[in-house]
């Protein structure tokens, strides 16, 4: 969808305000209470036998990242009917009609009631939200795909929507929004690119952080190892009938 596009976007030119201005207050080395809570969870819960790699269970809230293109918003639909638990779509959260973004606070407020729960996927790299989405998720899927996998998903999304948009607007007489759609899918290649290196660099730094020890991380290479793995957890995570 266009909004994923735009979410990756975004996120390229916006800054986390809530993370930056924890990291102002904070100096090298301090110890907050966040951080101690987050030590004292690491040792007590994070070693649960999670084995995301292998197996589901004990997995209850599962983030998916990865860049634009890369099937992140598909397998949270596929594994939240597989493991019967919600999908919460963190696009639907931020956009309103013809992709209008919600005010930050509003977008903020949304996540955290869409995120209440005990049981969930969610999908999306929003920086905004990522101090309320990372501390609650127990469990994180990496989709780290070669750059060419997500330009030529992009591409073929484009493709389907031009013909579409074209159907469309052979079909009624009524301009399209095809220009627009267009310009998104040009915008999305781009942002693709821009994120291909900046994700593996960031998110292994995000990861060794203390506060986030409690996640465990499952790092997805390519679509074939993903359908490998998506065939391996449901067989052995399916919740009993």
């Amino acid at each position: 969808m266009a909004g994923e596009e735009l979410e990756d976007m975004t996120d390229e030119r916006e800054a986390d305000q809530t993370q930056r201005g924890a990291e102002l207050h904070v100096r090298p080395g301090e110890t907050t209470v966040a951080t101690r809570a987050a030590a004292d969870y690491s040792t007590t819960n994070q070693q649960q036998q999670r084995d995301p790699l292998n197996t589901l269970k004990g997995c209850e809230r599962i983030l998916i990242l990865g860049r634009t293109g890369s099937g992140k918003t598909t397998l949270a639909r596929q594994l939240s009917v597989a493991l019967g638990v919600p999908h919460v779509e963190l696009d639907s959260l931020y956009f309103g009609p013809d992709f209008s973004r919600a005010p930050l606070s509003l977008l903020r407020d949304r996540t955290s009631a869409a995120i209440a729960g005990d049981r969930w996927v969610t999908d999306g790299n929003k920086r905004v939200v990522r101090d309320l989405v990372w501390p609650w998720a127990d469990t994180i899927i990496w989709l780290d795909y070669p750059a060419h996998v997500s330009l030529w998903r992009l591409a073929k999304r484009a493709r389907t929507r031009t013909s579409t948009l074209s159907a469309q607007a052979a079909r009624t007489g009524r301009r399209t929004e095809l220009p627009k759609q267009l310009l998104a899918a040009a915008k999305g290649v781009l942002t693709a690119l821009r994120s291909h290196r900046g994700q593996r660099r960031e998110y292994p730094r995000m990861f060794a952080q203390p506060a986030n020890q409690h996640l465990a991380v499952a790092r997805l290479r390519s679509p074939r190892a993903t359908r490998q793995w998506m065939a391996r957890v449901t067989e052995v995570s399916r919740p009993p009938a």
